[in-house]
């Protein structure tokens, strides 16, 4: 069951997370002109994701990042001149960190940024001071095991960056039980309807969903991290709602401040060990 969960997202992930942002933006061809646009456009849909690095004093400091996609965490990370250790269960993912990296000029070990599984992390205990991971451990078919390495992993004092889905957020509270009212009635359809909620969070190209996702309540987090010395979470990110066949637009950057602190989509999580 975990082999078979584990090569499925090996081969989903291979498609970069970020690949539908990079196509909206006509980017066909990865160089540091384009890696700056896709990253520009990134961060103006998550602009609190890089108070989760510059907060932190990350220089000279051991880092590892779980689950690496197109990559703008880990230029991010990079930049702050700490000592850079990308993992992912997929090759292109690593491959993007590596370039980045090169371009960056830093070094770029085989053993830093390599292909692997967040249930096994390939380092020893006690290694790291930080350790990133946003919007991948939910993914891996086993939460609690995944945290547990990024425990292990942890040295005394480390902190964990975790981004895990919101069980309670808008979405899952109001969207989905709509989705499934509406499906209900429809007795042709044949699509599985927790595939189809997967697919309203990730999707590859051909609008497959993620093999496997968990969502997690505030009060399960603090379950999860139960080892931890000291647990803070905040709520982030929502979406747009298009309503009365385009009568009525909400957009998701007039609710980031407010009611998507409350009912957001992502629980981004500050563990230290």
């Amino acid at each position: 069951m975990q082999g078979d969960i584990d090569r499925k997202n090996s081969e989903f992930w291979d498609e970069l997370c970020g690949s539908g942002l990079a196509k909206s933006l006509g980017i066909n061809e990865i160089n540091n002109a384009t890696l700056k646009e896709f990253d520009k456009a990134y961060i103006e849909i998550y602009p609190y994701l890089p108070k989760y690095v510059e907060n932190k004093n990350l220089e000279d400091k051991k880092v590892l990042e779980i689950g690496l996609g197109y990559g703008t965490l880990s230029q991010l990370l990079a930049s702050t001149n700490c000592d850079y250790f990308g993992l992912d269960i997929a090759t292109n993912p690593v491959k993007m960190a590596q370039y980045r990296l090169n371009q960056l000029g830093k070094a770029n070990k085989d053993e830093q940024i390599k292909v692997g599984s967040a249930l096994s992390i390939p380092h020893e205990d006690n290694s790291f001071d930080y350790v990133y991971s946003i919007g991948c451990l939910h993914h891996t078919g086993d939460l609690p095991q995944s945290i547990s390495e990024v425990y292990r992993v942890l040295k005394p004092g480390g902190q964990a960056v975790i981004m895990l889905y919101n069980r309670n957020s808008f979405r899952q509270l109001v969207q989905v039980p709509w989705q499934r009212f509406k499906q209900f009635f429809k007795r042709n359809s044949k699509q599985n309807f927790a595939t189809f909620v997967r697919s309203l969070y990730d999707s590859n190209a051909v609008g497959e969903a993620a093999p496997h996702t968990d969502y997690v309540s505030s009060s399960q987090v603090k379950s999860l991290f139960s080892d931890f010395s000291n647990v803070s979470i905040e709520v982030q990110n929502f979406d747009t709602y298009v309503l009365f066949d385009g009568k009525l637009v909400i957009n998701r950057e007039s609710l980031l401040n407010n009611f998507a602190r409350f009912l957001g989509l992502d629980l981004y999580i500050t563990a230290i060990k």
